[in-house]
């Protein structure tokens, strides 16, 4: 187990330090709204630009990279038959290298991440890609469920009761409980969007961000970010579900186009390459929740990840944890004690966008940006996941 004093002296479970897994470097695109500027752009052209774009930025040989490992929840259409491994050949990068693709719902680029790690740690990987993609505008959500054809068995209907499993259900189940009302739901989606616009206007989010060059536009800042957001305007916005009284479309993560990338490697390929590691990951979590309310597993995964770890809350400097709907981040602030001064501060998924599979590598990339920005030490990502799941990362950032 790493260090509780967090001397770097370990990785994992009894990892030595050469076979830490170091990051090397993550960008993403901007992220578009559905039916916006990446609405016509392929996603497999997507994740390729991405990746061509983290390996000409931090340098390496392509040939050298030892797996692809691409989050992606919408398998179907254009984004089946393992769009990672497409996009890397889009990219004209060597096809010695092989790729893969992994659903974990919303948190399938963490969980990205994660492997590609666990590799490096294990010793199976030396240089790896972690990666994710998703282009909801041209593959909708849901897109690989018909009605016809569902995963819901009568015996999960018969165990939990419900018809169906719904994460607007669900995210108004965690606000009840919480005793979350509307006016506090809209009033932390208006931060999460002055948030982003006070980063965009630093430059703060530019330097995770490739430009994106695209039918004659240069397309360079996220398109969901409303800087002119305010409580009032929110609460005028009626609620986006029958049935439901409090989420709305303002309180809700934005249906985005986007792609990220990172570079994991062993700290040994790191020196050999005569690279400088950015930060170490340092412990995962993964947990099983209530899939009826199930965007509770942020909480338990950020408990298991501190306790694999030998830390405690204190110890972490910045907090993302994903923004599905304004109650998620608000009942995991509640039980854990985190002031707004750590978390999401330049905003999330409700201002930004949640391209579903790339989300995760955003996390844990603007987490380790923000913590460069200020000194930090440590980073935990957390992100809820259909199906009622959750993971979690720690990193720590490296001089």
């Amino acid at each position: 187990m790493s260090s509780s004093n967090g001397n770097g002296s370990g990785n994992g479970r009894g990892g030595s330090r050469s076979r830490e897994a170091v990051i090397l470097g993550g960008w993403r695109t901007p992220f578009g709204k559905r039916g916006g500027c990446f609405s016509n752009w392929h996603p497999v052209e997507m994740l390729s630009f991405t990746l061509k774009a983290l390996i000409e930025r931090t340098g390496v040989d392509a040939a050298e990279v030892d797996d692809v490992i691409g989050g992606c929840v919408g398998q179907v259409g254009e984004q089946a038959l393992n769009v990672s491994r497409f996009a890397w050949l889009d990219a004209g990068l060597p096809e010695s290298t092989p790729a893969t693709t992994v659903d974990r719902q919303c948190g399938s680029g963490l969980q990205a991440i994660q492997f590609a790690a666990q590799g490096v740690m294990a010793g199976g990987y030396d240089l790896v890609v972690a990666c994710g993609v998703e282009n909801m505008s041209r593959v909708p959500i849901g897109s690989q469920v018909t009605t016809a054809r569902t995963p819901m068995t009568a015996s999960v209907r018969e165990r939990y009761g419900v018809d169906e499993f719904s994460q607007s259900v669900g995210a108004e189940m965690v606000a009840r409980k919480w005793g979350l009302d509307r006016a506090a739901l809209d009033d932390y989606s208006a931060r999460s969007h002055a948030r982003a616009a006070n980063a965009t206007t630093r430059g703060w989010l530019a330097e995770e961000i490739v430009p994106v060059p695209l039918e004659g536009n240069l397309i360079q800042a996220d398109q969901g970010i409303r800087p002119d957001t305010s409580v009032e305007k929110l609460a005028t916005l009626k609620p986006a579900y029958p049935g439901l009284e409090l989420l709305t479309a303002g309180n809700s993560s934005q249906l985005t186009d986007g792609a990220s990338a990172m570079l994991i490697a062993s700290r040994d390929k790191a020196d050999e390459l005569g690279l400088r590691p950015r930060a170490r990951l340092v412990q995962f979590s993964q947990v099983g929740s209530d899939p009826v309310m199930m965007l509770t597993g942020p909480i338990p995964a950020t408990r298991k990840v501190l306790q694999r770890a030998g830390l405690a809350i204190d110890d972490i400097d910045v907090f993302e944890v994903n923004e599905a709907f304004a109650p998620v981040p608000l009942a995991w602030q509640e039980e854990l004690g985190v002031g707004a001064d750590r978390l999401n501060v330049n905003g999330g998924a409700i201002a930004l966008g949640h391209p579903l599979g790339a989300s995760g590598t955003r996390l844990i990339i603007t987490a380790l940006n923000e913590l460069e920005r200020r000194g930090g030490r440590y980073a935990l990502a957390a992100i809820c996941e259909g199906g009622g799941m959750a993971n979690a990362a720690i990193i720590e950032r490296l001089d």
